[in-house]
């Protein structure tokens, strides 16, 4: 713990700017139903195109709804798919990746051609099967997004759990008699906490992106829900009258991929340097 405290005077000002962004994103998200200054779901088709109306700082759309609203708002249910999402895909790549490095021999090659399996196809393409067969809806985009990300996470656990389980700790522990399941809540766990804190955290970005990608091609949440890929999705028919539709919330999804990734970055090399461009 010493360590993580002491490294964290290195990270570099673009750590630093990212994590200043990851701030002011969440504070949106939390307090979006205070910031937003209207109802993002409401319409009315004399706002239509409107963009001179007082207190609708970025004009209204084609169903006359609050432009910047629908940003704000947006914000929060990316973070809510994106977090949920890596949570479940945390889960299931933990006790995967943990069970395999730790046992290793038969447990070990059968768990890793079942990641090999769900790694073989595109994310996105087993994303939009999943979407398709069960329908529009926030757990079912959380879910598509899951189910094609916790495979990533158990290969990179299991090459943690393989390196650890070796370790002259672990050997003690076993020698005293200490149970697996203790051995690797206790000692294998904690120690892959780094990498864990990294491929979440950068997790996230991807999240975002496939539940914007899922928005556009209209398998996402339900349409009249204020997402981003959703407003994208919307935009792109009047891309060329109005096309701040696109631009506001592609804007949006950019910087917040771009901050997660980047302050992804420099947790990787802050909290394991020996992995510098490794992961």
């Amino acid at each position: 713990m010493n360590m993580k405290n002491s490294s964290m005077k290195h990270f570099t000002l673009a750590g630093w700017l990212s994590l200043l962004g990851i701030i002011v994103v969440l504070f949106v998200a939390i307090f979006a139903s205070s910031l937003a200054p209207n109802d993002p779901m409401d319409t009315s088709p004399e706002r239509r195109w409107k963009d001179d109306i007082k207190g609708y700082p970025l004009g209204c759309d084609n169903l006359g709804q609050c432009i910047f609203s629908r940003l704000i708002h947006g914000a929060r249910l990316s973070l809510e798919i994106g977090f949920a999402s890596r949570l479940v895909a945390l889960a299931i790549g933990l006790i995967v990746g943990l069970t395999a490095g730790y046992f290793g021999g038969w447990i070990d090659w059968i768990l890793m051609r079942i990641v090999d399996m769900f790694l073989a196809f595109p994310s996105l393409l087993i994303s939009l099967a999943i979407s398709m067969i069960m329908g529009n809806g926030l757990g079912t985009v959380i879910f598509a997004i899951a189910i094609v990300g916790w495979a990533e996470m158990a290969r990179i656990i299991r090459s943690a759990a393989l390196e650890l389980r070796s370790s002259e700790y672990v050997i003690a522990a076993k020698t005293l008699g200490a149970s697996d399941l203790r051995i690797m809540l206790t000692h294998i766990l904690p120690n892959c906490l780094p990498i864990i804190t990294v491929i979440f955290t950068m997790g996230i970005a991807t999240a975002v992106l496939s539940e914007a990608s899922l928005s556009f091609l209209g398998l996402g949440v339900n349409p009249a829900m204020p997402t981003w890929g959703g407003m994208v999705s919307t935009g792109k028919d009047y891309m060329i009258s109005h096309p701040e539709l696109v631009i506001y919330p592609g804007l949006c999804i950019a910087f917040l991929v771009i901050v997660f990734n980047v302050f992804g970055d420099e947790l990787r090399d802050v909290l394991d340097p020996s992995h510098k461009g490794n992961f």
